[in-house]
């Protein structure tokens, strides 16, 4: 008999020290993560990657054969507009010319023999003399021979040109940015123009040829701010604008994409063409405005949360929250579609309370949100929650409105 009333007073004990334990290790509160409104900077930008371009490059070529003579410049010469850089042999170019001049001075002897011929037919044709087949003969004999000429005269012309094109001039003021013959190489430019060397304009001046995705390209405007990095210095940036959005799309494996053409000033020529920029478009700034961590708009509170949040609230107001949320959740929804989302909720913690807050938005880019209406700078909203187990010590709920004694 004893020994079964020992069992039970052992199991019963049990019993109470388990209930207990689980008690204690039930007890836990919510700790809510904040973060302050503050005032700041935002603004939305497009990233993209780009090439880095001379505003004006020209390649310079010959447009006739031959063996290069001389060179007189190199890579990075600097050169003048008219300025020589470089000669082409000549010894068959100066043989053609003397042979257009002999050509030349045969057709004129020619013609002012013809020329004489006829004026003295032509005054005995005058006097009945002769038969006008010998007038004609004499006419047709100086027509041909002025004809010839004049061809003559042409293919002197030509060939002196083609002796000038054998030196080689820079068309305009710049670098020499590329070299692609050597003293002795020979040159052909019977079908298409090679080239020789490539200048460019002025290196203080520099554009980046940036492609824009088709989905972005609608935010790009002329004028806009961009910064880019170059992998050459990774630790600055630099600064330029958007002067030109081309029109012509460019197709590659079907992905669209447009050229934008953005201004990027090179005063201490660290930029070099053919660098890859990475750059950002900033399609939309806003200053010293309200803002918040993007995070709040996307703080749910649990249903825990809720249902304490509600059962804290007096009777006479519970009903009217309850409405006004569900209320906010319909016109949410009714927004999802529209271009910008005008219109949210956060919840916001002043001192143990918490409650929701309706807000108006404005920009977002991607960390931070705007905040038109709704809150004001040091407002504490909430970013998240943590429940903390084993606390022992009793604490007030966060929704209780806080009750301030009587004097």
């Amino acid at each position: 008999m004893k020994r079964k009333l020992i069992v039970i007073i052992a199991i019963v004990v049990a019993v109470i020290v388990i209930f207990l334990f689980l008690r204690k290790s039930n007890n836990s509160t919510i700790v809510f993560k904040t973060t302050k409104i503050e005032r700041g900077d935002i603004n939305t930008s497009i990233t993209a990657t780009g090439t880095l371009e001379a505003i004006t490059t020209v390649q310079v070529g010959t447009q006739v054969s031959g063996v290069v003579k001389n060179i007189y410049v190199d890579f990075n010469s600097i050169v003048k507009k008219g300025q020589v850089i470089a000669m082409i042999d000549t010894t068959s170019l100066a043989a053609a010319v003397l042979d257009s001049r002999a050509s030349l001075s045969r057709n004129v002897a020619t013609l002012n023999y013809n020329q004489k011929n006829y004026n003295r037919i032509k005054k005995l044709y005058k006097n009945n003399v002769i038969a006008e087949t010998d007038y004609d003969e004499a006419l047709n004999s100086f027509q041909t021979a002025k004809a010839n000429y004049m061809s003559a005269k042409a293919q002197l012309d030509r060939a002196l040109t083609n002796f000038r094109y054998a030196t080689i001039t820079a068309p305009i003021n710049g670098v020499v940015i590329s070299r692609n013959v050597d003293i002795g190489q020979t040159v052909a430019a019977s079908f298409n123009t090679p080239t020789l060397f490539t200048i460019a304009n002025d290196l203080t001046k520099m554009q980046v040829q940036a492609s824009i995705d088709e989905a972005d390209i609608g935010q790009v405007e002329k004028g806009q701010k961009v910064e880019f990095t170059v992998d050459a210095y990774p630790d600055l940036t630099f600064e330029g604008e958007v002067i030109q959005k081309r029109l012509q799309p460019i197709i590659v494996q079907n992905v669209v994409t447009y050229n934008v053409i953005v201004d990027a000033p090179n005063p201490n020529l660290k930029l070099m063409p053919g660098m890859t920029a990475n750059i950002v478009v900033y399609v939309n700034q806003h200053h010293n405005v309200l803002k918040i961590q993007g995070k709040a708009l996307r703080y749910n509170p649990s249903q825990d949360v809720l249902k304490s949040y509600y059962s804290n609230l007096p009777d006479s107001i519970k009903q009217k929250r309850i409405n006004k949320m569900n209320q906010f959740r319909s016109n949410n929804s009714n927004e999802q579609g529209n271009v910008k989302k005008h219109f949210t909720s956060v919840w916001i913690k002043k001192g143990d309370n918490i409650r929701p807050q309706r807000v108006k938005i404005g920009l977002n880019d991607g960390e931070y949100v705007e905040i038109i209406s709704g809150l004001v700078q040091g407002d504490e909203v909430i970013i998240g929650q943590d429940i903390v187990k084993n606390v022992t010590t009793k604490k007030r709920s966060p929704f209780l409105p806080t009750r301030h004694r009587k004097k």
